[in-house]
């Protein structure tokens, strides 16, 4: 392979990266590093002319490009979203997210057993919902029985937690935001991405969730950590209460308690089935975002008719305003961050910059790789230790522009599988930036709040065991890049 040269705009643009780590490693916010180099490699395009006025300009126009194309690329992702909370809401109004998972109640026989069901629920309900709207669902139902039969607080939190914001979302199997974010910066088809974010998440969820399980076993034994039942009354307040308690026993609440889950677990299981068995008309990607979102819409309006009738109409502006309010707030931050790592990957620079722009980070990338020659160990902990740092500043996606372009232009390089790199990168970032090693991340914020303990306790309990599964899932992706 003929050796990548590097000029004056590839140094900038890695000072810039090093600039976003300092930043990260000091718990600051990473926009005006992103926005700033950006602004640089518009300055440093020879496009922009030989005067400097000129040049001037086009740094600017560069700068809202970039922010522009960043936002086309993350549209859709922030759109099936909005949609799917807007959906959960209209459920919340009329009580069927309630009688939706009351049966999981009576599998709540002790503590162990409140874990493993908190868990397996919340991943449910976040692969569907994501996990910050579900785990006021998953939390203000189920945690009060599992306190009751003997699990402690911190151990519910550490359930939803290690679930929902690590397991469910480092995979994102059914939306598929994260990966098609990963899989774009990696210049990569989302679907070969998946199936690697789908078993690392599996295994790191399985080992994290397994020795979080026994160390707090272990405290209760010595006395370290003590049950208390009585607390479960803390949590009423949690919950809704007169109003929607009556509305749960609507019938229409029955009728979308039911006909929701089996909707969305029957397109679950034809894009399954199709991607199994007709691969040809298999739905993935846009597709299968867009068949989720469509069915969202329509759930939606027949939710806000049957809880409002011919107000309908006014409902619905509600919920759907919820749904953009939650996915705005989430993608805000992602933009200008994701703006500047796209243009590490060659179509996205030509797109804002201009031909001839290369694709700054895959250049650097490729020159690495090209000089490890094949060190797939060197490569797997340093992407483990890249998703690391990324995910620190508390929000798991703004870091995956990130891994996603360095796994792809590595990967070409040292002539490895960019797929499994990429995966790796994606499930060791949300893993760290989703909340669950981090206290000021939202997610270890929300579950630990709707729990009723200090988030810092919480990312405590969990660094162990989340560490060990990182480490765990790194070496296997070693030995399938091998």
């Amino acid at each position: 392979m003929e050796a990548t040269q590097l000029t004056i705009s590839h140094w900038v643009f890695l000072a810039v990266v090093f600039a976003i780590f300092v930043s990260i490693a000091f718990r600051k916010a990473v926009i005006i590093p992103s926005i700033v180099g950006t602004f640089l490699l518009g300055l440093l395009s020879p496009l922009g002319g030989e005067v400097g006025l000129d040049r001037l300009i086009f740094a600017v126009q560069v700068v809202f490009r970039s922010l522009l194309n960043a936002g086309v690329e993350l549209f859709d992702i922030m759109l099936v979203i909005a949609l799917m909370v807007a959906m959960l809401r209209s459920l919340q109004a009329q009580g069927a997210d309630r009688i939706m998972i009351a049966p999981m109640r009576k599998l709540m026989v002790g503590p162990w057993t409140a874990f493993f069901i908190l868990a397996a629920t919340m991943y449910t309900a976040a692969a569907f919902f994501w996990p910050t709207p579900s785990v006021a669902l998953v939390g203000t139902v189920l945690i009060p029985v599992a306190v009751r039969v003997g699990l402690p607080a911190i151990g519910a939190a550490v359930a939803v937690n290690l679930s929902g914001h690590g397991m469910a979302l480092s995979a994102d199997p059914v939306i598929q935001g994260a990966t098609r974010l990963t899989a774009g910066a990696a210049n990569l088809d989302p679907g070969q991405v998946l199936p690697y974010t789908i078993l690392f998440s599996f295994i790191a969820g399985a080992i994290a969730l397994t020795l979080a399980c026994y160390t707090l076993r272990r405290d209760m034994r010595s006395g370290k950590i003590v049950a208390d039942p009585g607390a479960a009354a803390a949590f009423a307040s949690n919950g809704p209460t007169g109003e929607g308690e009556m509305a749960a026993s609507d019938r229409y609440a029955r009728f979308f308690a039911v006909a929701v889950p089996v909707i969305l677990l029957s397109i679950v299981a034809l894009m399954i089935y199709l991607g199994l068995f007709d691969q040809q008309n298999a739905i993935r990607g846009g597709d299968a975002t867009a068949l989720l979102g469509g069915t969202a819409v329509v759930l939606l309006i027949l939710s806000s008719f049957a809880m409002h009738g011919h107000h309908a109409m006014d409902g619905i502006a509600d919920y759907a305003r919820e749904g953009f309010f939650f996915a705005i707030k989430i993608f805000a931050p992602i933009i200008p961050i994701a703006g500047f790592f796209l243009l590490g990957n060659p179509d996205h620079a030509v797109t804002v910059v201009g031909d001839g722009t290369p694709g700054f980070l895959f250049d650097v990338g490729s020159y690495i790789g090209t000089n490890l020659d094949g060190n797939i160990v060197l490569l797997g902990f340093g992407i483990m230790l890249i998703g690391m740092l990324a995910g620190m500043d508390g929000s798991g996606f703004s870091g995956l522009p990130l891994v996603g372009s360095l796994a792809g232009a590595l990967a070409v390089g040292a002539g490895v599988d960019a797929a499994a790199l990429a995966g790796l990168g994606q499930v060791v970032t949300i893993f760290t930036g989703g909340g669950t090693v981090v206290a000021w991340a939202f997610g270890a914020c929300a579950d630990a709040g709707i729990a009723g303990v200090p988030p810092a306790e919480l990312v405590r309990r969990n660094f162990l065991p989340v560490i060990t599964a990182l480490i765990a899932i790194t070496i296997v992706a070693i030995f399938i890049m091998a």
